[in-house]
Order: structure tokens, then C-alpha cells, then sequence
């Protein structure tokens, strides 16, 4: 009998296959990262072949672990890093360019030509998306702009789209031997060529960015009882399993911290920093900065929204200081070094390395150190590090609040970050509510196990997931007012020297 669910997380940094029980715990899991490729200043690309063989490499590694096989498995469910975007042809599954990830910042022209005509708004009626560097859709048409014949052969309808989610579920469903090419909402709705009302390809814009109808997915729920498709027998599970669930990887995070009910928000600390604070079925309009997006929907259930805040560098900025300045060996041993001094030596970091997104969506922004005195040492450059995601956070959820009306008053945390213990208590501090981490912290990869799972019955409902959730340890506050504010306050104005610093 199938007693476990399979769930494959393709990161910025890093894929990996993980398989949970029932009770929600994982009980196998491989992980291996892949190169990030930086072809020149503010471009970042994958390779999705070497993608697509990681990903082959941890579902073994996984099953392995585990003494699994794939008669084991109930389903297969998948969480990616989204708005990173891939091209292929359809008949041969190779690539017509390394994928173009999320932080790349080579669509500024186009995103500025766009909005020449009805401002950075221009979409956010239909999409709940600002004009940004940040999403698919621009992507997707500078491809179409600079790669020889990729727009020939996307006419015809050999050359298909796709978030990393829709290039492993066509790889995993039979690549050019049937594979299925489908994405699911949440990701649909990150390309900004997706209508949210409708949740289906938005015609107007699609013929605005110019991009042929032939090369996009189709658009299924996140947890679908109809199935996706099958694995195949000679591919890494070896055998048939139904592929059911597909959740964007901040998505599949809220899904893994139960977050079901409107109101109940969670923190992702990765590569970059999301919050998403679920609105229900309501379509929520941002006022404030944050982005209008889908957070899950299962079956034939109401499509849940929410109000989500992106930032775009918080780990990231802890490799930069591991790869780039050498600083330390690996990234946990940033908590260490940022424990020899008692507090930022008066320096602030904002990484804008990519501009800003979340509340700003700023693309003309660069990071910027301030404060700098002979005073300063690598030990305050560790601790402005770890600040800096703490005050990004803060300025997410000030967003957050001003837009929902309610004052959040606990928030729930996972990710790699979250076992560093002196940035989690700095968070709480600077937020003022508890910190909570979950006893499962990797939350992503339990989401889409639960959206696959719920698709076939293994979970029968979300109020049985709710029970798998549980508390590892809660964070709070110490800080006193005036040393939140004056933090805070030193942060923003930090935050304005970054701006207007690429010229057009």
C-alpha cells in the first residue's frame, strides 16, 4: 500500500526530493545544488538541462534513502522557484536558452517601454502584479526578442513556456514522448499574463508583450484529482505515479504552515525573503506596494488569494558574503561571526542588488553599505548583514497591515534562515510580535506533498493537515520602542540612498 507522498523542490539554489508520511515528516530526502551562471553585471541564468538531471539525482537519493519504491509513492508533487523562465523545443526537449531566473535584471527596457503607456500599474487591474523586472511575461518576450528562431518556431507551436514547474512536470510526464505541458495557478499568476478573476491567459495582454498563444501551458489547480499526468516507468521513480500537485515555492510554503484560513500569514527565508498573508477568496488590491497574487486551489474549490511581499535578496546576501568578500566558510557561520560584536557599528546594508521589489519595485536601485567609520570591522559587516532581512521583513509587513486592516500579531517563519537564532530573535524585536518556528521548518517541499497528497485522498482534508502542524520554538520580543524605531528609522533612510542609481 502507498504510505508515502513524494514532493520535488526546484530552488534558486538548489533541487531536491523529499518523501513525507502521513504525519506530515520527512522521511527521505537528497539535495544538490547547480551553478548559477552570470553572464555579464545583473544577468542570472540556469542551466535547465542540469536542472532536469539534479532533479532525476534526488528523486534516486531519495528513494534510497527512504528503502522506498514507487509503489510506495501515493503521489508526486512539485514547488519551484517561480518566475524563473525556460524555453524549449517541444519535440526534442532541449532548451533554446540557459533559463533566465527571477533577480535577472535584463528586461529593464522592456519593462520601462511597457510602462510607457499606463504607468507601472498598467497590468495590476488584471494581474495584481506591478510592471517589474521581477515576473515571466517580460522575460518570456525578451527571449522571443533575442533568441534566432525561437519566435519561427514558437508560432508554429513547437516551442513551448514554462515556469521551472511546467519544465519538470513535461520531463517527469514523458518530455518528447507525450510529456504534459501544464502549470498550475500559482504560478500562472507570477508570469503577469495570467487574469486573476479568471485564471486563465489574459488575451489583451498576452497580444501587448506579443507573445504566441501555442507556447503557454495549460492553467490546473495546484492539488488536481484529475492528475497532471504519470511518471514513467524508465524515468528516476520507476514506475507510474500520478503527478497532482503543483504550488509556486512561497505558495507551497503557506500551504506547509497550514496557513488556510484568511488572516494567517508565513514568512519564507531563502534566497530572497516572501511573506504571503492569506485573503481567502477575496481578490485583495494592494495600496501599499505588496503584490495581489493565487495562493493555492485545490480541486474544484474557490481559487484563495492573497497579498504577498517580495524581497528579493536576504540568504542571498549571506553566500554573497561567503562567496564574494570571503568573509566566512559557509553561511552558518555568519550567525557566529555576527555574535563577536554587540550590535551594526552604526552600518546598514540594503541589498538592492537586483532593485528593489517589495514595497518599492524599484528597478533603478543598487545596493549600498552606509554608515562606514574606521571603526567598523567583518564582524558588523555579519550583523548589518542579518539586519538587513529583518528590516525588509518589517517593511513588508507594515505593508501588510496598512492593506489588510489587521494588525498581524504572530508570525509563522521557515526556510534555511530560520535556524539562525540571533536573526530570528532580531526579527521578533524589530516586528515586535513572536516569531514561530514549526517543528518541519521545510516547509516548501511539505506543501506540495500536501497538494499532491489531497488530490488523491491521502490527506482527505486540510483540517487533517492542521494537525501534523506543530511548534519547534517561538521567538519573543525584548526590544524596547525606541530602539525599534530608531533602528527602523536609520534602515529607511539607508534604503533612499539606493535609489536612482542605474541611469536609462
Amino acid at each position: 500500500m502507498s504510505h508515502l507522498v513524494a514532493a520535488i523542490d526546484q530552488g534558486t539554489t538548489s533541487t531536491r526530493c523529499m518523501l513525507f508520511n502521513h504525519a506530515g515528516r520527512p522521511v527521505g530526502m537528497r539535495q544538490l545544488e547547480h551553478r548559477q551562471i552570470y553572464p555579464q553585471p545583473g544577468r542570472v541564468e540556469h542551466d535547465p538541462l542540469e536542472i532536469w538531471e539534479r532533479a532525476q539525482q534526488v528523486i534516486t537519493g531519495a528513494l534510497q534513502k527512504a528503502g522506498a519504491v514507487a509503489a510506495d509513492i501515493a503521489a508526486v508533487g512539485i514547488t519551484n522557484q517561480r518566475e524563473t523562465t525556460v524555453v524549449w523545443d517541444k519535440n526534442t526537449g532541449r532548451p533554446y536558452h540557459n533559463a533566465v531566473v527571477w533577480m535577472d535584471t535584463r528586461t529593464d527596457h522592456i519593462v520601462a517601454d511597457l510602462a510607457r503607456a499606463g504607468g507601472q500599474d498598467r497590468f495590476r487591474a488584471q494581474t495584481g502584479l506591478p510592471l517589474a523586472i521581477y515576473f515571466s511575461g517580460p522575460k518570456l518576450k525578451w527571449l522571443l526578442e533575442n533568441v534566432p528562431g525561437l519566435r519561427v518556431d514558437a508560432e508554429k507551436g513547437n516551442a513551448l513556456f514554462g515556469n521551472m514547474d511546467t519544465w519538470l512536470i513535461w520531463n517527469l510526464t514523458g518530455g518528447p514522448h507525450g510529456g504534459r505541458h501544464i502549470t498550475d495557478v500559482t504560478n500562472a499568476s507570477r508570469t503577469m499574463l495570467m487574469n486573476l478573476e479568471t485564471c486563465q491567459w489574459d488575451d489583451g495582454i498576452i497580444q501587448t508583450m506579443d507573445i504566441p498563444r501555442l507556447m503557454l501551458p495549460e492553467i490546473r489547480p495546484s492539488g488536481d484529482p484529475a492528475f497532471y499526468g504519470f511518471t514513467r516507468p524508465a524515468g528516476p521513480f520507476g514506475g507510474e505515479i500520478p503527478v497532482c500537485g503543483d504550488l509556486g515555492d512561497q505558495q507551497a510554503a503557506t500551504v506547509g504552515q497550514t496557513c488556510f484560513a484568511p488572516g494567517e500569514a508565513k514568512n519564507t527565508y531563502g534566497t530572497g525573503c516572501f511573506m504571503i498573508l492569506n485573503t481567502g477568496p477575496e481578490i485583495v488590491p494592494s495600496k501599499s506596494g505588496l503584490l495581489t497574487t493565487v495562493c493555492y486551489k485545490f480541486g474544484d474549490e474557490l481559487t484563495v488569494y492573497a497579498l504577498e511581499g517580495s524581497i528579493a535578496i536576504t540568504g542571498a546576501l549571506v553566500q554573497w558574503l561567503r562567496d564574494n568578500l570571503k568573509l566566512i566558510d559557509s553561511a552558518p557561520e555568519v550567525e557566529t561571526l555576527a555574535k563577536t560584536v554587540d550590535d551594526n557599528g552604526g552600518i546598514y546594508f540594503v541589498p538592492a542588488f537586483s532593485g528593489l521589489f517589495a514595497p518599492y519595485w524599484r528597478d533603478d536601485a543598487r545596493g549600498v553599505i552606509v554608515g562606514l567609520t574606521r571603526y567598523v570591522n567583518k564582524g558588523h559587516f555579519a550583523r548589518a548583514a542579518l539586519e538587513a532581512t529583518a528590516f525588509q521583513t518589517r517593511e513588508v509587513l507594515d505593508a501588510m497591515n496598512a492593506d489588510s486592516g489587521v494588525a498581524l500579531k504572530a508570525l509563522k517563519v521557515d526556510g534555511g534562515m530560520v535556524h539562525n537564532n540571533l536573526l530570528m530573535q532580531f526579527q521578533a524585536d524589530v516586528l515586535g510580535v513572536p516569531v514561530i518556528r514549526p517543528q518541519v521548518a521545510e516547509t516548501t517541499a511539505l506543501g506540495a506533498a500536501y497538494a499532491a497528497g489531497l488530490a488523491v485522498g491521502f490527506w482527505q482534508n486540510t483540517a487533517e493537515m492542521r494537525q501534523n502542524w506543530g511548534m519547534d520554538k517561538t521567538w519573543q520580543p525584548s526590544a524596547d520602542d525606541a530602539a525599534r524605531t530608531k533602528g527602523y528609522r536609520q534602515w529607511k533612510k539607508a534604503v533612499t540612498r539606493t535609489f536612482d542609481w542605474v541611469e536609462s
